[in-house]
């Protein structure tokens, strides 16, 4: 089996059932939480740091009954399946039941109270937060919204000759839809409902009269700082006069300051680099107008600094998606309005946004967005320093040489960047939740030996294959990261001898920070274990010394 945790399944141990007083209420709460989201998987009868049940383990006749019964009486709008018995190769036996998502409703313990499935934990809702849940699960969808005193032909005729031009030229969209009037276009894409435009409509093809009438139509602000972090820049698109495709195209062509580049060389390579990439500003930009909270009043705040680009966007990520995992998690807050961006080209497709940007900052040798969560916005920042202009040179080298997939020019890009990465620090970075997630990832990055591997399990750790990065001429900084163990083992043995008592932090200190202490912590145990060192103290007062 070999399950672990994720946004869709949670393991519990079997005697959270099966004790004297069994805890119902953990159970309950997991099966509301995975309602309210997507839906989940329970497994019952396999702890959670373990993979399998207990070997002995059997389950007791009637539980299953119980258990189905008790989460009838214990909740409403939860849906769950009956518990499967299965036995493990182990012959250890253990439940499985599903949980179904509640689609347009709320589901809740039978005293009241909510919970939603975010990441891998279950999570109390609160009221506030209970209209965004709402809105996301489409029991109240913004978008076709209707206005009684907006017909569908009171429009600006400029606006929607504009868009039905560009969803005739794309190339996401069918001759079936392409054939379409602009009237059934409209219809289409929920522009007009009846008689009347709906809030999407209005957002795309209104008047600014009617624009402004909106609930909360979103609007942006461009602010440039200087050195002292004053401002000294502003533009507001704040008229209700553009479209969310006009206000993309102003941002991209008319703010000078954005796309400003600088060249890199280096003998014969030679390559331009933005200090903020097209691709990253569209796509990021996109994202905040497609994912906005539109029941909420709020600027999206673009904010240009001499050293990063902020886009601040009103509201929370959507339910589900968070901070480390907004890299392969996949929801839409707006669907309608997300499909029309899509259809339009003016963002990615679904799921794909964020894999465009980590691979073109990567490419152009700069770290991956920061995306932080406050209470009432989400920011991405996105640095402009180059951190390592060798690497865009490996990058083009390899994606010419070996045609390289998106997953795996990610995946290239980070070892290089970082020099030496963990199995445990690049599904970090990646999100990765799934066991042996990193091999999709790294593809046939091992196979042509453009990446080379150490280790085993958790201590794996990937580096790119030094014999490339010669014959590339690669001119990266000298590290003591990739260090071998012996010459490791070495080195502390010397520090030692010069520096007696010393603690760990002192030795990491002396011989190079870049070294993980968890390394340096594995040899002094095996020289302690050899009887080569001694050590006093305990914990964080414990001294090391050359016996």
């Amino acid at each position: 089996m070999g399950l672990s945790e994720s946004y869709n399944i949670e393991k519990k141990a079997l005697k959270l059932l099966t004790k004297k007083n069994p805890d119902w209420e953990k159970l309950v709460k997991e099966c509301v939480a995975f309602a309210n989201a997507k839906g989940g998987k329970l497994i019952i009868g396999v702890s959670d740091k373990e993979s399998h049940p207990p070997s002995t383990q059997t389950i007791p006749d009637g539980l299953q009954n119980k258990i189905q019964s008790r989460i009838n009486a214990l909740t409403q709008n939860c849906s769950v399946t009956f518990p499967v018995k299965i036995v493990d190769p182990n012959r250890g036996e253990y439940l499985e039941m599903i949980v179904n998502p509640s689609k347009q409703t709320l589901a809740c313990t039978s005293d009241g109270r909510y919970f939603i499935r975010i990441a891998d934990e279950s999570k109390p809702l609160y009221p506030e937060d209970i209209t965004t849940v709402l809105a996301e699960k489409n029991a109240y969808i913004w978008e076709t919204q209707t206005h009684k005193k907006v017909p569908f032909t009171q429009i600006n005729q400029e606006q929607l000759n504009h868009f039905v031009s560009v969803i005739q030229k794309s190339d996401r969209v069918s001759n079936f839809v392409k054939e379409k009037d602009p009237e059934e276009l409209m219809e289409y894409y929920f522009f007009k409902e009846g008689r009347l435009l709906t809030n999407l409509g209005i957002l795309w093809v209104g008047t600014r009269k009617d624009r402004a009438k909106l609930i909360y139509p979103p609007t942006i602000q461009f602010i440039q700082y200087d050195e002292a972090d004053k401002k000294v820049y502003k533009v507001s698109l704040d008229d209700y006069s553009l479209n969310p495709i006009e206000m993309l195209k102003f941002l991209m062509e008319k703010i000078s300051v954005l796309n400003e580049s600088i060249e890199i060389s280096d003998g014969m390579y030679r390559a331009n680099v933005f200090h903020y990439e097209p691709e990253v500003r569209r796509e990021l930009i996109a994202n905040a107008l497609v994912h906005r909270v539109y029941t909420m009043r709020g600027d999206i705040t673009i904010k240009l600094f001499i050293d990063r680009l902020e886009i601040h966007s009103p509201g929370q990520l959507p339910f589900g998606v968070t901070a480390k995992n907004i890299l392969t998690a996949s929801v839409r807050r707006n669907e309608l309005l997300a499909k029309v961006f899509c259809d339009l080209k003016l963002m990615e497709k679904e799921g794909s946004g964020y894999d465009k940007v980590y691979e073109t900052l990567l490419s152009n040798g700069k770290e991956i967005p920061k995306v932080e969560e406050e209470s009432d916005r989400v920011v991405v920042t996105v640095n402009r320093n180059i951190v390592n202009p060798e690497v865009i040179k490996l990058i083009d080298n390899a994606s010419k040489e070996f045609q390289l997939k998106q997953k795996e020019l990610i995946c290239l890009g980070l070892i290089a960047q970082h020099n030496l990465l963990s199995s445990t620090e690049l599904s970090e970075l990646l999100s990765i939740t799934k066991p042996n997630g990193i091999r999709s990832w790294l593809g046939r990055l091992l196979e042509w030996q453009l990446v080379q591997k150490r280790g085993t399990g958790k201590g794996t750790e990937y580096f790119v294959n030094n014999r490339y990065l010669k014959s590339k001429g690669y001119k990266g900084k000298t590290t003591l990261k990739r260090i071998e163990v012996y010459r490791l083992k070495e080195l502390i043995m010397q520090d030692l001898k010069t520096y007696p008592e010393s603690s760990i932090g002192d030795i990491q200190t002396r011989i190079g920070k870049e070294i993980k202490i968890g390394r340096i912590r594995k040899i002094l145990n095996e020289l302690l274990l050899g009887s080569v060192i001694d050590k006093t103290g305990t914990l964080r007062w414990t001294r090391y010394s050359i016996k």
